[in-house]
């Protein structure tokens, strides 16, 4: 059977969580902040409406929130994962063949049944609307490239309510003269600036450009876009996610730390939740990296940043080991009146947790995989942080800004919505 390709985004996402659990915010403007409440980073279209930015710092656009009614969100990036996880469940069991490509985007395969793949796309949005409450655009195309724009299009306007196949849309070169080459998949700043000083300004223009020419200056790569962009499948459905190769827990405080004490909290704390993201896919660690900076806006500080990197004996998910190595590598790279504005670490050298290699010479360490399972599963089921390691402080005065937070509404007990009704 044909098969045709449709991507499924969610409309402008963290905005679209904020309103599932608070009806009152339907039909009203809603941001939502960046780390330490600094910029937008998510719009409702009635924001976009008012001429908010995207990216545009908070501070900077106060006044036009608050003049306007806006509702302001810090990100909740608790709520934000749960939710996804859910529409991605939704697909799951409609199709079999799915691709999650990001928090807020699917790729499927669907019959290529003419104007049937269209209705089918729409059953599927209003499953996710009735089972989740997020709603979503489905670009439906031969190519995922197409699909990108096809769903460019379902978003964009609202005659299309929502579902867009491109190829039901007749004349397809002239949509893609309408697409800038910026916007399509694939094609970043570098090849955006290489692609318009060789005349090339749409999706159309590259669509036609000369194969010689893009394999050479685009690589394999930009040929297999052109490809698509001509109805040529080339890139195909991954439907198993791609192996880690790092895991990195980082953030910028809600204030600047100078003490050494604070960022040994903060960097212990940090590992942690590195080593829970760890052992929650079954995997290890061969090499720890500890970095910090101070911020480049602070004229009257000295700036500074640094890294520092350990090859650990063993691979290993063990939290007191992981935290044991980056203290060591914390102090070798503090250094005092500086004031730090981030912090972070990161894993590399993954290996998957059931096959890990131990020192030729040296004795392995204690195994604790039991009291890591235990560990996290107290911490599963009665809030993060229920029991830590004393290192990662309880304080945490250093921990960034949030002043707008909606409740975690599905991954807290204690902030599951109350409903009340009258007999």
């Amino acid at each position: 059977m044909n098969k045709v390709f449709a991507l499924v985004d969610c409309n402008n996402f963290y905005a679209s969580c904020e309103r599932v659990f608070n009806p009152s915010l339907r039909d009203k403007p809603v941001v939502v902040l960046s780390n330490n409440d600094g910029c937008i980073i998510a719009r409702s279209n009635e924001a976009k409406a008012l001429g908010v930015g995207m990216g545009q710092p908070y501070f900077k656009c106060r006044d036009l929130l608050r003049k306007n009614g806006v509702r302001v969100f810090s990100s909740n990036y608790s709520l934000y994962g749960d939710l996804s996880r859910r529409v991605m469940d939704v697909l799951s069991q409609l199709e079999a063949e799915v691709e999650i490509y990001s928090i807020d985007e699917a790729f499927l395969m669907l019959p290529a049944d003419g104007s049937g793949s269209a209705g089918y796309a729409r059953i599927i949005r209003e499953k996710i609307l009735q089972c989740v409450g997020i709603p979503v655009s489905v670009g439906i195309a031969p190519t995922k490239t197409l699909a990108k724009i096809a769903n460019r299009f379902a978003k964009k306007n609202p005659l299309h309510n929502g579902v867009f196949e491109i190829t039901g849309a007749g004349d397809v070169d002239s949509l893609l003269k309408t697409v800038g080459v910026e916007d399509v998949w694939g094609i970043g700043r570098r090849y955006f600036s290489l692609l318009k000083l060789r005349g090339i300004h749409t999706a159309f223009d590259l669509k036609q450009a000369d194969d010689a020419w893009v394999r050479k200056r685009l690589t394999v790569v930009g040929l297999r876009t052109v490809m698509e962009l001509r109805g040529i499948p080339c890139i195909s459905l991954d439907e198993t996610p791609p192996s880690r190769k790092s895991i990195v827990c980082s953030r910028s405080f809600g204030r600047p730390v100078e003490s050494l004490a604070d960022l040994r909290q903060a960097v212990a704390t940090y590992t942690s939740r590195a080593a829970e993201r760890l052992r929650a896919a079954q995997l290890a660690t061969g090499c720890l990296h500890v970095f910090l900076a101070t911020s480049s806006f602070d004229k009257n500080r000295p700036v500074y940043s640094a890294s520092q990197s350990v090859i650990l004996p063993e691979t290993t998910a063990s939290t007191p080991v992981l935290i044991r190595h980056a203290m060591a590598c914390l102090e070798k790279i503090y250094r005092q009146n500086c004031r730090f504005q981030k912090a972070g670490v990161m894993f590399t050298e993954i290996v998957s947790g059931s096959c890990r290699q131990q020192h030729l010479f040296a004795e392995s360490a204690r195994d604790d995989s039991l009291l890591m399972k235990a560990l996290d599963r107290i911490n599963a089921r009665w809030g993060r942080s229920t029991v830590q390691y004393a290192t990662a402080g309880l304080a945490k005065s250093w921990h960034m800004k949030r002043a707008q937070l909606s409740p975690a509404y599905t991954t807290r007990w204690s902030d599951l919505p109350v409903v009340k009704a009258s007999v």
